[in-house]
């Protein structure tokens, strides 16, 4: 009875061990954004099992919002970049560091990532700080020996990019060619929210604000939400959702990468701009060419 009774113990103390190992690596997985390997990938809004994709490709596009053909996507005061920023800071949706979606974003960095940088100007051999779009004229008053600073103790709160100034997306795309449906799919992964370079004065460069789980966008943003809206200029009871809109691939973007074994942009792989562009129309003919043959054997 004594052996049996430890037997039972040890058993049960086995189970329980074994059970709080699987809950905690299940909370960092769902805190990591990776998942146990079962054939599925579980950044699709639809996921199909590997053993069903006959060929994949991975495609990334910059969407230009100003663009006359996605216009509807940023339409003012429903613009797609408000409505992800302003989701985020409730909490309905959490960003990412990048699209790999391993690693969570924290809501004090993307807060930082949001806000327009200061530009540092001297004279005479004095600092002043001075925020874009607002000259902080409120706390400058006329006086009989000309301007004095009434508030020199008074901080200037950092201010954010309106939704408007925010007008370049990158979306990255999975296209697979789908053996049981005999058909390519489009299976959107990110949608990364991208800083203009004309809105970062101290480095002129591009900056990646944050990246979000198409997915997790789709499941807790778009779906069902009357403000998550593709704004139909000819007919204002005829708006789509956002959801809809991606899914007929209404969004205009220029193709700037495709997975290769260096990682390169297009534009890296050749000597000017233009060079790039036209190798990346080729790039996307190829593939509607290779779809097409497909069905000719």
């Amino acid at each position: 009875m004594k052996k049996s009774t430890k037997a039972i113990l040890w058993a049960g103390l086995s189970m329980s061990l074994f059970f709080s190992l699987f809950l905690t690596s299940f909370s960092k997985a769902q805190e990591y954004g990776s998942y146990v390997d079962d054939g599925y990938n579980h950044n699709s809004v639809r996921p199909v099992h590997e053993s069903h994709i006959m060929y994949q490709k991975s495609l990334w596009h910059r969407v230009a919002l100003k663009e006359k053909q996605n216009c509807p996507f940023f339409a003012t005061g429903n613009e797609i970049t408000g409505l992800i920023i302003d989701a985020t800071k409730l909490g309905i949706i959490r960003p990412y560091q990048n699209d790999s979606l391993t690693t969570r974003m924290s809501q004090e960095q993307f807060l930082e990532n949001i806000k327009i940088p200061s530009e540092q100007v001297q004279y005479n051999d004095i600092e002043y700080d001075i925020i874009s779009q607002d000259n902080q004229w409120d706390n400058w008053t006329a006086g009989t020996e000309g301007w004095e600073n009434q508030d020199t103790d008074q901080k200037t709160e950092a201010q954010e990019f309106y939704a408007n100034q925010l007008y370049t997306l990158e979306i990255k795309t999975n296209v697979f060619f789908d053996k049981q449906r005999s058909r390519m799919i489009n299976d959107i992964q990110t949608i990364s929210i991208i800083l203009p370079a004309e809105m970062n004065p101290a480095t002129g460069l591009e900056k990646t604000i944050a990246t979000f789980s198409y997915k997790e966008l789709v499941q807790n943003l778009f779906r069902d939400n009357p403000s998550a809206i593709y704004y139909n200029e000819r007919n204002s009871q005829a708006h789509r959702n956002l959801e809809e809109a991606f899914d007929l691939m209404l969004a205009n973007g220029t193709l700037i990468k495709y997975n290769n074994a260096r990682d390169e942009h297009i534009m890296d792989m050749y000597d000017d701009m233009r060079h790039s562009l036209i190798m990346a129309q080729n790039y996307q003919a190829n593939m509607i060419e290779y779809e097409s043959n497909l069905w000719e054997n």
